[in-house]
């Protein structure tokens, strides 16, 4: 992969004239941009074999380009991207490979057997939070086949303009949260009383929703406000009622061997440097396209970390409808930013030009990656449920947090990150396998990062090497082995897109 090895710099495509910087004893800092000849004011920036920017002033062969030096160019005109014909589905071809799962009566799957407890409304958040923190001392222990308990908490419920057509993100997102493969049907919902999304009307549409049926999955709930309660203890003590008949149940499941086609893995990145769209998004996408390949599902998203790059994933799309929907969730996006006084532009981070990516166009070339090569088959509105095998895009905001959450209520039960600057996210809903893009952070963060994707850079491994790395790991964690954030309990809270005003 490298360009010139005494200089370590590496170079993406054959048509680039910039490289990227791979040690720290070269006279340009770590993970920063190089000019690999003469590149003249106003001359195109080329990475990926694909216009970053334009050349705001003139640089000889060696000068160091800096993001200030370059100016963005305007995003792919969502009209003038053809859409593609109809094309078959690409088959399954690989088989034979299995992991250890619970199969849940929907015909889903989970790699984790977890007790959910959801509130209806933010006002009961800290009830859930301490009643969950007593479940998993004094109840867990009981039920050893029961990997965790977990508060589904959030900031909706209440204060919203509930009718509004915004709502119907939020709303549908808490739904499908509840009916994740890795909570077995077993979900119970806390409200207050007066909320604006009672439990009722959260239940009510859940997919999984059995009526209430014990021993087939059932939704439970209660409110804080029932007169029968007297004090907090009482409260407590129904939450603790319920969770004990749930967790009854769900002790009774067992993993069985399940096939490769089960899997549905988010892929996600953040805190992204100059190496992910070369290192760690390559190598999760050949392991997303293994997945899909073994008939199973994989979810890509973050729109403005795609739409930049949108050119060259509408002919990825298995027809003129799939393309259009991917064109429409786009258009949606812009008017959101415009909306709210922003632009894609408001994307990158400080963290992720110190890492070396000058703006939105370069980091969106490098993010798309992690999708693979699979045909996209379908396209997903913000907090809706997969619905086919394959690569779907799922549409989200890039914030890693609501990006997690969307994808959770996709229907996720596996999670895979992608990081070059570092991050502790995790999710205590789903496993997160967190991949580094550089083996400097790898090394300095060796008991947060999962796998160490940086060994491409340095030659040591292929992308193939290290995709098929992924894969057998995806497969052993979801049979239940920990990752990293397990280790320490680092999980972030979920965080709900809402474009809905508030009142």
């Amino acid at each position: 992969m490298r360009e010139n090895e005494d200089q370590n710099i590496i170079k993406t495509s054959p048509g680039d004239n910039v490289g990227i910087v791979s040690s720290n004893d070269f006279n340009i800092p770590f993970g920063q941009k190089v000019a690999l000849c003469g590149i003249k004011e106003d001359e195109r920036i080329i990475r990926y074999g694909e216009t970053i920017g334009r050349a705001k002033i003139s640089f000889v062969e060696g000068d160091w380009v800096k993001a200030s030096d370059i100016s963005m160019p305007e995003s792919p005109d969502l009209q003038s991207i053809p859409l593609p014909d109809a094309r078959p589905q690409d088959a399954a071809t690989l088989e034979g490979y299995t992991f250890q799962g619970y199969r849940n009566k929907d015909g889903s799957v989970g790699t984790r057997n977890i007790l959910g407890v959801a509130a209806s409304v933010q006002c009961v958040a800290p009830v859930v939070d301490y009643a969950v923190k007593k479940i998993r001392h004094e109840l867990l222990p009981r039920f050893p086949n029961v990997d965790d308990v977990t508060a589904l908490t959030h900031t909706y419920g209440c204060g919203v303009a509930i009718d509004a057509p915004g709502a119907k993100i939020p709303i549908r997102t808490i739904r499908n949260i509840i009916s994740n493969p890795n909570f077995g049907g077993e979900v119970m919902v806390v409200g207050l009383g007066c909320e604006k999304l009672p439990p009722d009307q959260i239940l009510s549409s859940a997919p999984a929703y059995s009526g209430g049926e014990k021993g087939a999955g059932y939704y439970a709930s209660l409110s804080l406000q029932d007169k029968s309660f007297r004090g907090f203890e009482e409260m407590v003590r129904g939450i603790l009622v319920l969770a004990e008949a749930q967790l009854e149940i769900l002790n009774k499941r067992e993993r069985v061997s399940c096939p490769a086609s089960d899997l549905v893995v988010g892929i996600q990145c953040g805190g992204s440097d100059a190496f992910s769209g070369i290192t760690a998004n390559p190598v999760a996408g050949f392991a997303a396209d293994l997945i899909v390949n073994a008939g199973g599902s994989v979810l890509f998203s973050e729109v403005t970390e795609v739409r930049d790059a949108i050119h060259l994933l509408v002919p990825r799309t298995i027809g003129p409808e799939v393309g259009q929907a991917l064109l429409d969730e786009m258009r949606w996006f812009d008017e959101y930013l415009l909306q709210g006084g922003a632009d894609r532009s408001a994307n990158t981070s400080p963290g992720n030009k110190e890492g070396g990516l000058s703006n939105i166009v370069e980091k969106a070339l490098g993010s798309v990656v992690k999708s693979g090569t699979s045909p996209i088959v379908d396209v997903l509105g913000p907090g809706e449920r997969i619905r086919k095998k394959g690569l779907t895009f799922a549409a989200t905001p890039a914030s890693d947090f609501v990006c997690g959450t969307l994808q959770l209520a996709a229907g996720m039960n596996m999670h895979v990150f992608t990081t070059g600057r570092g991050t502790p996210y995790g999710l205590s809903q789903v496993p997160v396998i967190k991949v580094g893009s550089n083996s400097e952070l790898a090394g300095r963060w060796f008991d947060l990062i999962d796998l160490d994707a940086g060994q491409v850079a340095l030659g040591d491994k292929s992308i193939e090497e290290m995709g098929w790395e992924l894969f057998r790991m995806i497969l052993d964690i979801a049979g239940g082995k920990k990752v990293a954030c397990d280790r320490f309990g680092l999980y972030n809270d979920l965080v709900l897109f809402n474009p809905g005003p508030l009142t």
